[in-house]
C-alpha cells in the first residue's frame, strides 16, 4: 500500500460514512476503478483504523452532547453524584434509552455477517442497493418535515430507526441515509434525525472494530505500514468532520434529493462494472 492510496481510502471512508451514499459501497468502487487494495481481507487492521478515525470525528463534531449524556448515564447507573442544586436530565436520559433500543436490531443480523461480507463483493448487489438507498433518499425528500425532538421521539420510533441501521448491513446500503430516511418518515426533525443518526453510529462502530481487531490480530499486523495507516486515519477523520458538518448544513438549509441522483448514478456504474468484469 502506498501513501496515496492511504490517503484516497481515508477520503473515501471519511466522506461516505457519513454522507448517505455508502462507504462499503464506494470503497468497492474505488477497489476496482483506481485498482486499490481491498482493506476488508488484505488490510484488516488499516481498516480497524480507518473506523477509528471516523469515531474520532463523531467525538469532535458531538463532544458536547456526548459528554453530556455520558454524565446523563453515569447518574442513571449511580456512578455518578448530582451536585447540589443539580437535578436528573429527563430528555437526554429518554435519549440515552432511545439510543440504546434502536441497536437491538442489529442483533438479528449478526449471525448474518458472513453471508452478507460475501455479498459484498458482487458488484450486482452494491448497484443495486445504492439504487434502493437513492430511492429512500429520494422519497424522504418529498415527505413533510417533522418537529419531533429527543422529547416527543417514542421507542416505535427507535425501533424503525435501527431496523433501517440493521438493514443497511447489506453494502450498498447507506447507513446514514436509511438511518435519517427513517427518522424523517417517523416525523423526526430533519437536523434532530441527522444528529440521532450520527449518535447511533458510535457503538455500532465501536462494535465493528471489536470486532475487525481480532480478525486483524489473528492475521497479524505488519508494523512498517503504521506510518501510511496513520495517514489515512488522519485523512479519514478530517474529511469525517467536513462531511458531518456539509450534512448538517444541507438537514437546516436544503434537500437530500442530490444524494438520491448520486446514489443512483453510482449503482448504475456498478451494475456496469458487474457486467463488464
Amino acid at each position: 500500500m502506498s501513501y496515496l492510496q492511504a490517503i484516497i481510502l481515508g477520503l473515501v471512508q471519511g466522506v461516505a460514512e457519513f454522507l448517505p451514499i455508502s462507504s462499503s459501497g464506494h470503497l468497492k468502487l474505488f477497489e476496482k476503478l483506481l485498482g486499490l487494495p481491498n482493506v476488508e481481507t488484505d488490510y484488516i487492521f488499516f481498516d480497524v483504523l480507518l473506523h477509528l478515525g471516523t469515531l474520532i470525528a463523531v467525538f469532535i463534531v458531538y463532544h458536547r452532547v456526548i459528554w453530556d449524556l455520558l454524565k446523563e448515564f453515569m447518574g442513571m447507573l449511580h456512578l455518578r453524584q448530582y451536585r447540589p442544586g443539580e437535578t436528573p436530565d429527563g430528555p437526554k436520559r429518554r435519549m440515552i434509552v432511545l439510543l440504546i433500543v434502536s441497536l437491538l436490531p442489529l442483533f438479528l443480523v449478526l449471525p448474518l455477517k458472513g453471508v452478507l461480507e460475501n455479498l459484498g463483493s458482487n458488484y450486482l448487489v452494491v448497484g443495486l442497493m445504492l439504487l434502493l438507498t437513492g430511492i429512500c433518499l429520494y422519497v424522504c425528500d418529498h415527505l413533510p418535515r417533522g418537529k419531533k425532538d429527543e422529547k416527543e421521539m417514542t421507542l416505535w420510533d427507535s425501533i424503525l430507526i435501527g431496523l433501517a441501521q440493521a438493514c443497511a448491513v447489506m453494502p450498498g446500503l447507506s447507513r446514514s441515509g436509511m438511518t435519517i430516511c427513517a427518522g424523517s418518515a417517523r416525523g423526526l426533525d430533519r437536523s434532530y434525525a441527522v444528529q440521532f443518526s450520527f449518535l447511533m453510529s458510535i457503538p455500532t462502530i465501536l462494535a465493528a472494530v471489536v470486532l475487525q481487531l481480532i480478525d486483524a490480530i489473528q492475521v497479524g499486523i505488519d508494523p512498517t505500514l503504521l506510518p501510511k495507516y496513520l495517514v489515512g486515519v488522519a485523512v479519514a477523520a478530517v474529511s469525517g468532520i467536513a462531511a458531518m458538518r456539509f450534512l448538517q448544513f444541507i438537514a437546516k438549509r436544503s434537500r437530500f434529493g442530490g444524494f438520491a441522483y448520486y446514489c443512483w448514478g453510482a449503482g448504475v456504474l456498478s451494475m456496469f462494472l458487474f457486467l463488464i468484469s
